[in-house]
């Protein structure tokens, strides 16, 4: 089984792939490999995040590895908080406080149109390739829900009445943007192992 460091500390992100990656690899996290640094996010675009982050990996440790940055896009707002997502209220990556401050901006607003965008960077042998999943929906005027994480509890997605903090992880996989990007990897992989 090939192994493959994805760059993230995150254990709700590590779970949401470890489950959608099956039996060819074997997905590890950063403490897997004694990475405990913080990783530079200093692009301006969630793309740039990605990338930035496998090759940060990859150049240290010289291992197979993917990185994925996800943004929130609000039409209304321009397109924030975008790359800035996890920072939107401050350094400390706080997601209540970040939460707080989009519905504050929000308030009053009918325009309510937002996508969720996650893009993934994969260095394999070397090479780099992107991997884009993008879910549209809408941000609701209040919190719903217990699961998920981020702004999973404000966020409604297109042709559904829960919000993700109200969805099953299960279903949840099935549909967002981290999903639709990881698949596209997945699918990559897969014809590899052909």
């Amino acid at each position: 089984m090939k192994k493959l460091i994805f760059a993230t500390n995150n254990q709700h992100k590590l779970e949401e792939v470890s489950h959608l990656i099956k039996d060819n690899y074997k997905i590890l996290s950063l403490k897997d490999i004694n990475c405990f640094e913080e990783i530079p996010e200093t692009s301006d675009t969630i793309k740039g995040n990605a990338s930035q982050k496998s090759h940060y990996i990859f150049d240290k440790f010289g291992i197979d590895c993917f990185a994925d940055d996800t943004g929130l896009e609000i039409e209304a707002l321009d397109g924030k908080p975008g790359v800035y997502s996890a920072r939107y209220a401050g350094e400390e990556h706080n997601f209540e406080k970040n939460m707080n401050k989009v519905l504050a901006e929000m308030n009053g607003i009918t325009n309510r149109k937002a996508r969720f965008k996650t893009v993934i960077s994969l260095i394999l042998n070397g090479e780099e390739r992107f991997f884009e999943g993008i879910i549209n929906g809408v941000i609701l005027t209040e919190k719903r829900g217990q699961e998920g994480f981020g702004y999973d509890p404000v966020f409604q997605p297109n042709g559904y009445d829960l919000t993700f903090a109200e969805m099953p992880l299960e279903e949840k996989n099935k549909i967002s943007h981290r999903a639709i990007a990881v698949r596209n990897l997945v699918n990559y992989l897969n014809k590899l192992s052909e």
